[in-house]
């Protein structure tokens, strides 16, 4: 959800302040770009050169910059329309009245006036301030404007009190944002599975029957999965990719029966399943336990057929939107409809082989799309991060019928 998102943090004079270094480092793990404006007040609770350093970004604190004989000023109005959220945290008591009055006597509350985008304020005070009638009415009219309250938590306060008006931890702050974000997005809310890479069937301790897959269709339908509100599940097999979005759990597995029990293991919780793995139809009947020898000039290994994820899968779903992959050489669209209606699938996709571009291990790939009802749609060659948006399209278009 955070991914890329320009986030403005502004940050006022309560002791909560220190938190937000943990704050800054959360934003920035899930892929923020993070800018810090601070109160003057705010400087003494929270070091502007520990922002600096964890934002990789200066902390602003006035309207004109602080060098010396400098005529160089912070712009609010650029700093509002750069941020894609703004997020105000701890939001005093005082500044909530400024905000909700229009008062405007520092850099952040220039700033807010001038945001265009999302405002997010995190309340912190004591608890008599926290309920007293000018606070809740200073919510109420933030409300009405249009800001997102995140709600105060009750524990322990600075005055040695016990009650509400304790600032949301960072982890809860950054949470509730994301969930906020991915509201009306079109896979909120579901829970999304998808198999990845290739499968290793160990010969011996350093051999393998494997092929070139590379896992990136898989991963990058993980993360388009995740970009539109699910919560996935991504078991890959091995890869040199590496895939950093909150919502995307990595299940790393090896070889075929791994990944079928992993597979078997989520299946019942998810909504969307893509096999997007190229699993070994075959395995070696007996691995050795130590290294081969080589001895003779001819060696046979002796095969025995891996299960069969897909139609294992195809065989006991019940609410689950399930498609898979079909890499074919000949006949392609047949033998798609083939696998499709075998394998009790919702949709399959279809590569082949011969055409340029597509396939194992590069960049672009050329998919057609073809669901149950044997409604069958091309797509021209595209880079595989378009693609995996048009698979979800067409998987989203359906499930919505």
């Amino acid at each position: 959800m955070l991914g890329g998102k320009n986030i403005l943090l502004g940050i006022t004079g309560g002791i909560a302040a220190y938190k937000t270094t943990f704050l800054v480092r959360l934003l920035i793990k899930a892929g923020a770009n993070v800018k810090v404006v601070l109160t003057e007040s705010a400087s003494s609770f929270v070091s502007p050169l520990t922002l600096a350093t964890l934002s990789k970004k200066p902390v602003l604190t006035s309207f004109v910059k602080e060098e010396d004989n400098s005529t160089d000023w912070n712009n609010h109005v650029e700093l509002g329309l750069w941020a894609d959220i703004m997020l105000i945290a701890p939001a005093t008591a005082n500044t909530l009245s400024k905000m909700g009055n229009g008062t405007c006597d520092n850099l952040l509350l220039a700033v807010y006036l001038s945001a265009k985008c999302p405002v997010f304020f995190a309340p912190a005070m004591d608890l008599d301030m926290y309920k007293h009638p000018s606070t809740k009415a200073s919510f109420e009219k933030l409300r009405s404007f249009g800001n997102i309250m995140i709600p105060a938590t009750s524990g322990e306060l600075a005055s040695g009190l016990h009650g509400e008006g304790r600032m949301a931890e960072p982890e809860d702050i950054v949470k509730f944002v994301q969930d906020y974000l991915s509201k009306g997005l079109p896979l909120s809310g579901k829970q999304v599975m998808i198999t990845a890479g290739p499968t290793y069937e160990a010969i011996d301790p350093v051999r393998f029957i494997g092929n070139h897959s590379s896992g990136k269709m898989g991963y990058e339908l993980a993360k388009a999965s995740a970009d539109l509100g699910a919560k996935v599940v991504l078991i890959s097999g091995p890869s040199s990719l590496s895939i950093k979005h909150e919502a995307v759990t990595l299940v790393k597995v090896t070889s075929g029966e791994e990944m079928f029990r992993a597979a078997h293991d989520q299946f019942k919780n998810s909504d969307i399943v893509i096999c997007a793995a190229a699993v070994a139809d075959y395995r070696p009947k007996e691995v050795a336990d130590q290294k081969i020898k080589k001895k003779e000039d001819q060696f046979s290994i002796q095969l025995v057929k891996n299960k069969d994820i897909l139609s294992s899968l195809g065989a006991i779903k019940e609410k689950q939107y399930l498609v898979g992959f079909a890499l074919e050489t000949e006949n392609e669209i047949e033998n798609a409809k083939g696998k499709l209606k075998r394998k009790n699938l919702d949709a399959i996709v279809l590569n082949s082989m011969n055409d340029s571009g597509a396939g194992f291990g590069g960049d672009t790939n050329k998919i057609t799309f073809i669901d149950k009802n044997l409604r069958i749609k091309p797509f021209d060659l595209k880079t595989k991060d378009a693609v995996a948006l048009d698979i979800l399209n067409e998987i989203i278009e359906r499930i919505n019928a």
